[in-house]
């Protein structure tokens, strides 16, 4: 006979063996589409993004992704019928689309995955893209053809100018660049609601390249104006030609590359329309130009209303302000000012004048008796000084 305690320990032994081989009992190896807890695997579910897609911006990419499952093949069609490129990630989880949507445009999208039940899973769906009020386009000044084949000197101010006003400045600044190489200090200025420019802390070095972008096509410019396309241009900053009129010595010394070349007598603005002080940069030239004071509002009967056809013209401000041959002022130059506001000079040295200076280069007027050359007045830039030129940006 076994002690008591003994023949309770034994018991105990029995039941619990018996308690385990009830729990295993059956076949616990599993089967494909069962879980650990004996219930279907899930099937794939599939979504597309942006969920809300009615008047996405085109600038969004579509996203399809997959849950319990992975995607095995997207289709996502314009509603001519035109497929639209995307790739399924290596893991197989999701789909984006690799090319920028039109305006306006309806996307049908057809996603199928495979889930982890192994049971197929089609979805589909429509998604449509905004239509602009009206469309902005980036236009470049100075134009890039106008500037390719001799480059831009070294006062030139890269601008912007859009048809329509822009609300959403900020925006559309960090749109826009400017890559100078050398790397150098610059920055925007908007000029008003239509034009915004960008020019260096310091004129651009000689030899500078400027890649100039702007990344606008989606961009929302306010007032339901979005940017039409992005452009980018390259400009070349050729040697530093930098013209100093003087208005006590009548004269006006050519530097080239920092080095005096040249100086030449000069007649600038007489006292009732004196020549504005500050630098100047040349925004077009003309060797035959008709130049007549109703451009900017002066016109007949006005006493100062004037109308003539000059040579060698190099515009330096968009209100009437050139430097050009006139031979009517040759007894003056270097000793009194005449002009209209013009710097005049003779035919041999405006015809040398006009020969070595284009776009870009700069003209700074001292002693002329003038007010400064208003900002808004193509270019009056450099009468800002950096710190009053940096406040100016939208950012």
């Amino acid at each position: 006979m076994f002690p008591k305690k003994n023949i309770l320990s034994a018991a105990g032994i029995l039941v619990a063996t018996l308690l385990a081989s009830a729990c295993s009992s059956g076949d616990d190896s599993g089967s494909p589409g069962t879980s650990g807890s004996g219930g279907s695997a899930s099937p794939a579910t599939v979504s597309i993004e942006p969920a809300d897609a009615n008047g996405m911006n085109p600038t969004t990419p579509i996203v399809v992704k997959a849950a319990n499952g992975k995607l095995t093949g997207v289709t996502v069609t314009s509603a001519k019928g035109k497929p639209v490129e995307g790739k399924i990630a290596p893991d197989g989880l999701s789909w984006t689309t690799s090319e920028v949507l039109g305006y306006g445009g309806s996307y049908h999208v057809v996603a199928h995955a495979q889930g982890a039940d192994g049971k197929p899973v089609e979805k589909a769906g429509d998604v449509t893209t905004i239509t602009p009020k009206k469309e902005a386009n980036a236009n470049l000044i100075p134009a890039p053809s106008a500037a390719k084949s001799a480059g831009v000197g070294v006062g030139q101010p890269i601008v912007f100018s859009f048809a329509t006003p822009v609300k959403n400045k900020a925006a559309v600044e960090k749109a826009l660049s400017v890559e100078s190489s050398p790397k150098q200090e610059g920055g925007w200025y908007w000029i008003d609601d239509k034009n915004v420019h960008y020019r260096s802390k310091e004129y651009w070095q000689p030899g500078t390249t400027l890649t100039v972008s702007a990344k606008i096509y989606g961009v929302d410019f306010g007032n339901g104006v979005f940017g039409a396309e992005d452009r980018t241009e390259t400009y070349k900053v050729h040697d530093s030609w930098i013209g100093k009129a003087d208005g006590n010595s009548e004269q006006m010394q050519i530097f080239h590359n920092g080095q005096m070349v040249k100086s030449m007598p000069i007649s600038m603005g007489k006292d009732a329309t004196p020549t504005h002080l500050g630098p100047h940069v040349i925004s077009d030239k003309q060797a035959n130009y008709t130049m007549d004071s109703c451009t900017y509002g002066v016109c007949p009967p006005d006493p100062k209303a004037y109308r003539s056809n000059e040579k060698f013209s190099e515009r330096i401000s968009n209100d009437g302000e050139f430097v050009h041959e006139n031979p009517n002022s040759v007894g003056q130059q270097g000793s009194s000012n005449v002009s209209h506001g013009c710097i005049n000079l003779n035919a041999a040295n405006a015809q040398w004048f006009f020969d070595n200076f284009g776009l870009g280069d700069v003209v700074e007027v001292t002693n002329s008796g003038g007010p400064q050359l208003p900002l808004w007045d193509l270019y009056g830039d450099w009468s800002k000084s950096w710190p009053d030129w940096q406040k100016g940006s939208a950012l």
